[in-house]
């Protein structure tokens, strides 16, 4: 059984940044949980033991980092973010190609794969999408899917493409990208009754670094973790532009447990099947549930509702849709990027993924059922001949 220690992680990082100012400690407690569940649930094998390590090592490292560069130009506390437009999920209903789509935009400001996790320095329009520290990024992506040639199939990022708000977040430990590592029931349900709001603070300091390089914009920002800690985004972002997209939570079910399975069943060679089908099926409901509390408790509060139907047939239209939604245009020269990137994407490049709810032990009347209430709410329509 692996062991993780929260001092012998934080003393690591302190030695690889050269700094030992954390900043805020909030992020201590997500991490001793994380530890703990770790140790007792995962089941890792070597290269998960180790991919765990290093992702929490890493984390600290940049968090330290980030810390540090602020502290040397405390004039980067005063970069405005304004006005972010943020995709909240549904987790796979389509978020990353929204996002991508939403990239292909000079006027707006991705979070990019490297830099999420290397943010300092802060890039400039010339690093921005190129240099040494990209590479690097790449090729640790390109070292993870020949361990896992599915996951390249199931949910593949360029590293100077856009990317999950999830990495941020993991640095002040409270998000769910653990979870995407290893299976950590104790620390998942920590996670749901912690308070998110250190985490966004923390994101946000990170933006305001990046974009004193030089590379600013309207940002647009993604994660389906977003939906479950609503209050604490939108308590250090107020202005944000939210974008929710909707899909059959039937297809939504089956295509979480598949990435899931496929992700964290590179670092166990445990059979976690039964603890992904439950808890992901879980968590979408609870994502639903936080997300319309959040509706009914700030009824001002506008966010613009996609249908992947619409999305996946007229990606153009549903971007021009959502910046009408934020009061804003689609400039010619954006439209015709967006066009030539959906028409050299096309999709399934990287092989078809294929997934069923029978094979978590899920019955797709079932849980039909027991999101019909979600369905008729934003008249989902059900899609045939995929799970």
């Amino acid at each position: 059984m692996a062991t993780f220690d929260a001092d012998d992680i934080m003393a690591s990082a302190v030695e690889l940044a050269g700094s030992d100012d954390f900043g805020s400690t909030d992020f201590r407690e997500g991490l001793t949980v994380l530890c703990d569940s770790a140790g007792a649930e995962a089941r890792l094998n070597d290269l998960g033991e180790m991919a765990l390590r290093q992702n929490m090592i890493g984390g600290l490292t940049n968090r330290l980092k980030v810390v540090d560069w602020i502290r040397r130009h405390p004039e980067v506390a005063a970069e405005p973010v304004g006005a972010p437009l943020v995709v909240i999920g549904l987790f796979r209903a389509g978020t990353t190609f929204l996002s991508e789509l939403l990239d292909q935009d000079r006027a707006n400001r991705s979070l990019l794969r490297w830099e999420a996790a290397d943010s300092v320095p802060p890039p400039s329009h010339s690093t921005y999408r190129s240099g040494p520290r990209v590479d690097a990024a790449g090729a640790a992506i390109d070292l993870l899917e020949s361990l896992n040639p599915k996951i390249k199939v199931v949910h593949h990022e360029d590293a100077a493409g856009p990317t999950e708000c999830l990495t941020l977040l993991g640095q002040d430990f409270k998000s769910l990208t653990w979870e995407a590592i290893a299976n950590v029931p104790s620390y998942s349900r920590w996670l749901l009754d912690a308070d998110h709001r250190s985490a966004y603070e923390y994101h946000r300091a990170v933006l305001q670094v990046l974009q004193s390089g030089g590379v600013r914009g309207h940002w647009t920002l993604k994660s389906p973790h977003h939906a479950i800690a609503l209050e604490a985004l939108t308590a250090v972002y107020p202005d944000a532009q939210l974008v929710l997209l909707h899909r059959d939570p039937a297809v939504l079910c089956a295509s979480a447990c598949s990435l899931l399975s496929t992700l964290t069943g590179t670092f166990s060679d445990t059979d976690h099947t039964s603890y992904i089908a439950e808890h992901w099926t879980r968590m979408l409901e609870v994502s639903i549930e936080r997300i319309e509390a959040f509706r009914r408790a700030a009824p001002a509060r506008r966010i613009i509702d996609v249908q992947y139907a619409d999305l996946v047939s007229d990606p153009v239209g549903t971007v021009e849709a959502i910046y009408a939604g934020c009061g804003r245009e689609l400039s010619p020269q954006a439209r015709q990027a967006v066009c030539a990137y959906v028409n050299a994407h096309p999709r399934g490049r990287f092989g078809a993924h294929g997934y069923r709810l029978q094979d978590y032990g899920l019955d797709q009347g079932e849980v039909r059922e027991r999101f019909a209430d979600y369905v008729a709410r934003y008249d989902v329509p059900f899609e045939t001949g995929r799970t």
